[in-house]
């Protein structure tokens, strides 16, 4: 397999999109989620995103980053009108309609109405969930960060519902995602399911990890 180096003056010379696709594909597999949120007046807004990360188990959060909005963003101005949203875990047979999520619908229109996905309503929580997903998380803004590298948005999430199925989670609190059906991203728009090594023992410096299964 031959091998190409590209420094900094080769990215920045590169055509816009294909420099987007090139650099988003290099972080590896990515979490896919459905981010559902909804306006002061339950107007339901839902896109896609790659960017979500633990943070910490206590309290347990969850990062996600928007892009600026030096253009309209639903979803950012519907968090902070709000304080809610939702992670829902897409699956193989969601694939197509959680992609199109991502074209650019006016306000006005949900996202959940022209994919066919089902918005779901907790009480007392402001926000869908997306009934077709298997593994949903309901979250409260925390705390944003606008980075001011790039001007994007940090949002820092406390998950006060998860919506996991119980076959899924083991005697050690173990989710498997992959039973649940979830899927991966990797890029902009490819998606890969999964197939599982294995887990390892916790590492310590005196012996060497041994595979749980």
């Amino acid at each position: 397999m031959s091998l190409s180096v590209y420094e900094k003056e080769a990215i920045v010379a590169m055509e816009k999109r294909y420099r987007a696709t090139f650099v988003n594909s290099l972080s590896g597999f990515k979490s896919a989620n459905l981010l559902g949120t909804s306006d002061t007046n339950q107007q339901t807004n839902l896109c896609i995103v790659s960017s979500a990360f633990h943070l910490g188990a206590s309290p347990a959060l969850m990062g996600v980053i928007i892009r600026p909005d030096t253009v309209p963003r639903d979803t950012l101005e519907n968090i902070r009108a709000t304080g809610f949203y939702t992670l829902n875990h897409v699956q193989k047979e969601m694939i197509v309609a959680a992609h199109q999520t991502s074209a650019r619908y006016p306000h006005d229109i949900s996202e959940f109405d022209q994919v066919g996905l089902t918005p779901l309503w907790r009480e007392k929580f402001s926000a869908p969930f997306v009934q077709e997903a298997a593994i949903r998380l309901g979250l409260i803004l925390r705390e944003e960060h606008t980075m001011a590298i790039n001007g994007t948005h940090l949002l820092v999430g406390e998950i006060i519902e998860a919506h996991v199925p119980d076959s899924c989670v083991s005697k050690d609190g173990f989710v498997d995602i992959e039973q649940a059906g979830t899927v991966a991203l990797s890029g902009l728009d490819c998606y890969h399911t999964s197939s599982r090594v294995g887990r390892l023992s916790y590492a310590k410096p005196d012996c060497q990890p041994e595979w749980l299964d």
